[in-house]
C-alpha cells in the first residue's frame, strides 16, 4: 500500500487525463491520494473529484502565492468548509519567501487563519515553506502555544534542523521526488535519518517528476518511484517504508478512518 500525501488532480497536467491518471495509480499500488487546494476557486473541482472517487480525499485551503487574492478567506471560511465529510486537512499554507508573490504580512496571516481552523476542526494543517523557515517556525510555535494542531510539511527541502524543530512540535515530514535528484544531496542527508514513524511521501504532482521520469508531467504513480528511492537510500524494504508511510497518514488524516480527531 501506498499513499500520495499530496497532489494536484485538477492542475492543468493532470485534469485532461485524470480518469487515466488514476488508474496508472492504482496500477502501481497506490491506494490513495489526498487532492490539495489552493486557492478558493478550486475547492469545489478539488473536492468534487474526491466525491466521485472513493480513494481520493480533499482539502481547503490557500496557498501562500494567492494571500493577497484571498483576503476574505478567514478561519470561519475554512471550518465551514471544511465540515465536508471527503476534506480531511486544512491547506495548503505557509510562507514562501522565494518567490514572494504575496505581501509577507497577508501570508503570515493567512497561515495563521489556517492553524485556528485546524484548532477548531481537529483537522491536520499541510504547511508550504521556502527561503521562510525562521518565520514559519516562528509561527507554528506562537501558534502552538495558542492550542495544539497537528500536521505535516510537505515537499520538504529545508535544513535538517528545520525538520528537527517542526517534529519537535509533532508534524510529520513529507518527502517528495525532489530527493531523487543528483542535486539534492542535503536533502537525502536529511530523509535518511528522518525517524520511520514520522515520514510521508508525495509527489506534489503534476510538479517535481522523480528520476526516472524528470522533464514528465509529474503524476501519483510515481510516488512508487520515490518511495523505492527512499527506501533504498534508508536500508529499508519498500514493503517496509511503505507500510509506515501509510500508517503515518492514516494517523495523521485520522477523518479518513471515521476516527476521532486528536
Amino acid at each position: 500500500m501506498l499513499i500520495d500525501s499530496h497532489c494536484h488532480l485538477n492542475y492543468k497536467g493532470l485534469i485532461e487525463d485524470q480518469p487515466n491518471v488514476l488508474e496508472r495509480a492504482r496500477a502501481r499500488g497506490v491506494d490513495l491520494m489526498l487532492n490539495i487546494a489552493t486557492r478558493e476557486s478550486e475547492w469545489d473541482d478539488v473536492l468534487g473529484t474526491a466525491v466521485r472517487e472513493a480513494d481520493v480525499w480533499a482539502t481547503v485551503g490557500i496557498h501562500p502565492h494567492e494571500a493577497d487574492e484571498h483576503p476574505h478567506v478567514d478561519t470561519a471560511k475554512l471550518v465551514e468548509r471544511a465540515a465536508h465529510p471527503r476534506v480531511v486537512g486544512i491547506g495548503e499554507t505557509g510562507l514562501d519567501y522565494y518567490y514572494d508573490h504575496s505581501d509577507r504580512e497577508r501570508q503570515q496571516k493567512s497561515f495563521r487563519s489556517h492553524i485556528a481552523a485546524c484548532r477548531e476542526t481537529g483537522l491536520p494543517l499541510i504547511v508550504h515553506t521556502r527561503e521562510a523557515e525562521e518565520d514559519t517556525l516562528a509561527i507554528m510555535r506562537d501558534e502552538m502555544g495558542k492550542g495544539a494542531y497537528g500536521g505535516v510539511i510537505h515537499c520538504f527541502t529545508a535544513s535538517g534542523a528545520f525538520a528537527d524543530a517542526a517534529m519537535d512540535l509533532g508534524f510529520y515530514i513529507s518527502i517528495s521526488g525532489i530527493v531523487t535528484f543528483k542535486s539534492a544531496k542535503d536533502l537525502q542527508e536529511t530523509a535518511a535519518r528522518l525517524p520511520l514513524d514520522r515520514l510521508l511521501v508525495e509527489t506534489d504532482s503534476p510538479f517535481l517528476a522523480p528520476v526516472p521520469h524528470r522533464g514528465k508531467s509529474c503524476e501519483p504513480a510515481f510516488v512508487a518511484d520515490t518511495a523505492r528511492f527512499l527506501a533504498d537510500l534508508r536500508g529499508e524494504s519498500i514493503e517496509d517504508l511503505a507500510a509506515a508511510t501509510s500508517a503515518n497518514f492514516l494517523r495523521l488524516f485520522a477523518k479518513i478512518e471515521g476516527r476521532p480527531q486528536a
